[in-house]
């Protein structure tokens, strides 16, 4: 392979050393000029790797960290004619890159995702441990994390939601199996659950409250694994099926 040419990194705050530091160091094997932005929230992280790389040995002119907002990132890959990004994120950023870098970009879109359980009841444990997992590992914040579940009444018979509220009402800060939410406040994720709650027939599985006995700073969110019930009728209306999808 051949470099490339000035490159640009721009990572979310869900990982961030693993995501930048792959990335940006891909990029700076094959000889190009990278320049770096994390999520500001959490950009120490790779500032103190660049930190090690320059101890032992990476010049000090190999890779260039920006802290800075989203769009003040976007102008500089703009007027400095980036060859070419890549870039962990949201859907909407992503299609204004894709636009004003003309396609010199590359993608790793956030995702909505969903798991559907059908009407055959198999390896009951495992799907309720792993729907837990995927919904509440590292508070959600993945881009892979269940954002919702659909349940055949076979399922709902046999159980799995009373099942998962049990796993669920497991996780607490002292053992690491729920931590803080970066980028939604307390009463932001209140403030959302009691809308979900409003939509025609909804109820609160379990959850909705805030966690106790912690020191969590009120700009970030802090609240016991949560799950509201929609019944799937009620889908059916967009402005229902957007706040739920939300």
């Amino acid at each position: 392979r051949m470099p490339y040419g000035g490159c640009g990194v721009v990572t979310p705050f869900n990982f961030p050393l693993e995501i930048p530091a792959l990335q940006t160091l891909s990029g700076l094997f094959m000889g190009n000029q990278m320049t770096a932005k994390t999520d500001e929230k959490v950009q120490l992280c790779m500032e103190q790797f660049i930190r090690m790389l320059h101890h032992v040995g990476l010049p000090t002119t190999d890779i260039d960290l920006i802290y800075c907002k989203g769009p003040v990132m976007n102008k500089l890959l703009v007027d400095g004619k980036s060859r070419m990004t890549l870039f962990t994120g949201s859907q909407a950023v992503a299609e204004k890159l894709c636009a004003d870098l003309q396609g010199r970009v590359k993608l790793e879109d956030a995702g909505f995702d969903w798991k559907v359980l059908g009407p055959d009841v198999a390896d009951f444990d495992y799907v309720a441990w792993q729907s837990d997992q995927d919904a509440y590992a590292f508070s959600g914040q993945k881009c892979s994390a269940q954002s919702m579940l659909f349940v055949h009444e076979n399922w709902n018979k046999a159980g799995v939601v009373e099942r998962i509220t049990e796993l669920a009402s497991k996780r607490n800060l002292g053992d690491l199996t729920i931590g803080p939410v970066l980028t939604w406040s307390t009463e932001r994720i209140l403030a959302h659950t009691k809308a979900c709650l409003e939509i025609p027939g909804a109820s609160l599985a379990f959850g909705g409250v805030p966690l106790e006995g912690h020191s969590i700073p009120a700009r970030y969110g802090a609240v016991r694994p949560t799950a509201v019930r929609v019944p799937i009728e009620s889908l059916k209306d967009p402005v229902a099926f957007k706040m739920a999808g939300t």
